[in-house]
């Protein structure tokens, strides 16, 4: 239930709820690996976790959309001569509903970052994760991701990618089963930003019930889902009636 001294791996960690994933878990003594495609960001990010009273964090340039960026990362990751702990896939590419055709290179982006570049890196990571007495793999997948769900304004695209990385933590729970491995699911609504340590963060908690979700309800899910015993895993649907409880 104490993820002090955990490495944590964390994709999209530049910004967004990626920064927010960091800044939460840095005062709960986690090793962070902070991945992202914007070095400057990262290095932004890593400072601010020594701010936050966290350990000092790694950083290394993530492409998810690029499988020769995830080799790289891979092997990058493993120069650290640690078992991660936990890997939270928050990094996904965004692309907005637009009457316009959109380029092949969008298109190929946004799924191979939700899937393709997702998968590797779950691969790619697996032997330091199996030197880890208690491995979690935590996606951020999305309600796009789930059977039936509105259209709204996200592309198809985008869309089908969140579908596939929804299916790919579904499968890597059975997979894992009677395993020591987790595989955890969150599927977030639209997400106002808050930032820890900020206004927006403390204003997060005296939302109502009507109100839009914030990053903070994202990492404060994740990290009670990490924080349960090893024999569940969960998938949480914020902003939906119920989540789902499920015998790893």
């Amino acid at each position: 239930m104490d993820l002090s001294g955990k490495t944590v791996v964390i994709t999209g960690a530049g910004r967004g709820l990626g920064a927010a994933f960091a800044l939460s878990l840095a005062p709960l003594g986690c090793n962070l690996i902070l991945c992202g495609r914007r070095e400057a960001d990262l290095a932004a990010v890593a400072r601010s976790v020594l701010n936050h009273g966290g350990n000092p964090a790694q950083t290394v340039a993530l492409d998810l959309a690029d499988t020769a960026s995830v080799t790289e990362a891979v092997a990058r990751i493993a120069t650290f001569q640690t078992p991660v702990d936990i890997l939270i896939n928050n990094g996904a590419m965004w692309l907005e509903a637009s009457q316009a055709p959109y380029a092949e290179a969008e298109v190929m982006a946004v799924v191979n970052a939700a899937i393709t570049g997702t998968f590797l890196l779950v691969q790619g990571l697996r032997p330091l994760m199996q030197l880890s007495d208690a491995p979690d793999i935590l996606t951020i997948g999305s309600i796009s991701g789930l059977p039936n769900a509105a259209l709204q304004t996200v592309s198809v695209p985008f869309y089908a990618a969140k579908r596939g990385q929804v299916a790919l933590a579904e499968g890597l729970r059975q997979e894992f089963r009677g395993g020591k491995f987790r595989s955890i699911l969150v599927n977030p609504p639209y997400l106002d930003e808050a930032v820890p340590g900020e206004q927006s963060w403390a204003a997060s908690g005296t939302r109502l019930k009507s109100m839009r979700a914030t990053s903070r309800d994202v990492v404060e899910a994740s990290i009670f889902a990490l924080t349960r015993p090893r024999h569940i895993s969960l998938t949480i649907e914020l902003g939906a009636d119920e989540g789902g409880l499920f015998p790893s």
